[in-house]
């Protein structure tokens, strides 16, 4: 099993490299929670796009009543969307059915480069247990990507990569696995925080921005592993449920 982990989008090169890597996508504040909430509540498919005018130009080839304009830019929803960020706008009552069309700062831009993988999946201390057991039946060549914020390091998306790696190595020989450095650190990492993750989420640079815009219940939902068995997967463009 090969692992390798990148602490920023940035650090992807060539696009097209991916496409015989599962590539898992983390962005614990806040898509990756939000998204897995969101197919969890019943929404039809979420479709991540890179920027605001990506998203509202697909918005104008759909049928109104069919979609819903979601995301952020500074943490806040943006100016005409219907639904920002936080887990809990959400709602089975706003999304079951719906084509969400998705542009957060960070995570959905992450994903977008991810679209030649040969499996891309969306991953957070939510739903960390299901990811990683699909991945351990379906790929040995596996790259754990943080979304981190504007392209910088962020330790909460470090400490969910490492869990992940930590997971899914545990119990095998260290001769069948090749880890690269950024692996081997953040398991580390996740090993100095796994007693108390919430606790690291409100201490980390973007907690504490987020609980400054008054979301510090997103980190708590955040927080809490294995709440929800979804496996989000990103394939042709869309983010879907895995049956």
């Amino acid at each position: 099993m090969n692992i390798d982990l990148y602490f920023t989008p940035l650090q992807i090169q060539d696009e097209l490299a991916l496409q015989n890597k599962t590539v898992i996508v983390v962005d614990v504040l806040r898509a990756s929670t939000t998204i897995a909430t969101a197919l969890k509540n019943g929404a039809r498919v979420i479709i991540p796009t890179a920027s605001v005018e990506n998203a509202v130009k697909y918005a104008s080839t759909l049928e109104p009543d069919s979609f819903l304009l979601c995301g952020e830019r500074g943490g806040k929803i943006i100016d005409g969307f219907h639904l920002g960020n936080s887990p809990f706008e959400y709602t089975e009552e706003k999304v079951k059915g719906k084509t969400l069309i998705y542009a957060s700062t960070n995570g959905s831009v992450a994903i977008t480069k991810t679209k030649y993988a040969k499996h891309s999946i969306v991953a957070g201390f939510v739903n960390i247990s299901e990811v990683v057991r699909f991945v351990k039946e379906n790929s040995n060549d596996i790259l754990i990507l943080c979304s981190g914020k504007l392209n910088r390091f962020c330790i909460e998306d470090a400490v969910c990569g490492g869990m992940i790696a930590f997971l899914l190595t545990n119990g095998k020989s260290r001769k069948r696995l090749n880890m690269s450095d950024s692996v081997v650190a953040s398991v580390k990492l996740y090993k100095s925080y796994r007693k108390n993750l919430l606790k690291m989420l409100k201490e980390s640079e973007h907690g504490r921005f987020l609980i400054g815009l008054g979301f510090e219940d997103d980190l708590r939902v955040a927080s809490e592993v294995d709440s929800i068995q979804i496996i989000p997967v990103y394939s042709d463009g869309v983010i879907k449920a895995l049956r």
